[in-house]
């Protein structure tokens, strides 16, 4: 056991039969108590990647060890030390939120003294008191990705799996999750596997990101990190007299080399970073250029993924999601007989 709470994959592939591979050799290491972003377009292979650590679909070839367990040969050991929230939440409408957490405290066999405890310190965790007794069925897509949360965690999991726990929910909604999430690895030590099609919930939370695309993992490390293997950050300013243009660019140049801007303006490459824009200030300022618009342009996790795979991330979300989709019946055999066999 080289990671007891962290997760190891070497050469991981996951090929179907009438697709090409969906996870396409790729390693990760995950430490104890970090919050790991995984961040792809669907069809990238993030679900299928999931779907593996968590044993719920056997891999093609390569290694797998969760919380110290190999995902093949030990898979009750892995399942008895995970949480998942997975794309769709195993909700029943008719059910309300009180009645969901004692089953799910029964099905782990929690003692019957401490079953009504661990659910209200879950429900108010995740602000769902009031809402306890109310059937799910009328719950807003907030209040049940909030209450599959507090499901995951009824048994203390060390490493917790959420596949696109906020996909299709409102700013309010999203922001109250990530500060559960958050809480989570910060206060309680948790191991976060995180998949994401999200630049800003990748950059809010994850320590560090790896970016997935068409099976293989094309980029990883933090996303400072990521960010300024893109380049540094430009500043581009607009004159307030249009005549002063020419002079405007010259002072710039003193502070890196020349950008695209708009037309009225000029743009340069910081070579300090942003602890120039200040100098660049008082620089324009000493020469008596007034400023009409001066804007700081720092790189973003959108700029890395087009980098790397060549294409943005914003609208990827309506790629078919083939891996997950188009083979899920040939699958569901096989998921099945590895949940019980392993």
């Amino acid at each position: 056991m080289t990671q007891p709470e962290g997760i190891e994959v070497e050469g991981l592939v996951r090929e179907f039969r009438k697709g090409p591979r969906a996870v396409d050799g790729i390693d990760l290491e995950v430490a104890p108590g970090e919050i790991y972003g995984f961040l792809g377009p669907n069809g990238a292979g993030k679900s299928t990647t999931v779907l593996v650590l968590t044993t719920l679909l056997p891999p093609t070839s390569g290694t797998a060890r969760v919380a110290g367990y190999d995902v093949v040969r030990q898979g009750p050991d892995v399942r008895a030390r995970i949480g998942a929230a997975l794309q769709e939440a195993a909700l029943d409408p008719f059910l309300t939120g009180a009645d969901h957490m004692r089953l799910q405290t029964a099905m782990h066999g929690l003692p019957k003294a401490d079953r009504i405890a661990r659910s209200r310190e879950l429900l108010a965790r995740v602000g769902l008191t009031e809402a306890a007794d109310r059937k799910v069925g009328g719950y807003s897509g907030g209040m049940k990705r909030r209450l599959d949360l507090a499901l995951a965690l009824v048994h203390r999991p060390k490493i917790l799996f959420l596949d696109e726990p906020t996909t299709g929910l409102d700013v309010q909604s999203r922001t109250a999750l990530w500060d559960d999430v958050a809480r989570l690895a910060r206060d309680d030590g948790v191991t976060v596997f995180l998949t994401t099609q999200y630049l800003e919930e990748a950059d809010a939370l994850a320590d560090r990101v790896g970016i997935i695309d068409h099976g293989r993992l094309v980029a990883e490390g933090t996303p400072a990190d990521l960010k300024a293997q893109i380049g540094q950050p430009t500043v581009e300013a607009i004159p307030g007299d249009a005549r002063d243009l020419d002079r405007l660019a010259v002072v710039l140049e003193r502070f890196g080399e020349r950008a695209g801007a708009a037309p009225r303006g000029a743009s340069v490459r910081l070579r300090g970073g942003e602890s120039d824009l200040a100098e660049v200030v008082r620089a324009l300022d000493a020469e008596g250029i007034a400023v009409e618009h001066l804007q700081l342009h720092a790189p973003s996790l959108d700029d890395v993924f087009l980098t790397k795979t060549g294409r943005s991330l914003e609208g990827a979300g309506a790629e078919h999601d083939e891996e997950a989709e188009g083979e899920q019946a040939e699958d569901n055999g096989a998921q099945s007989e590895t949940t019980v066999a392993v």
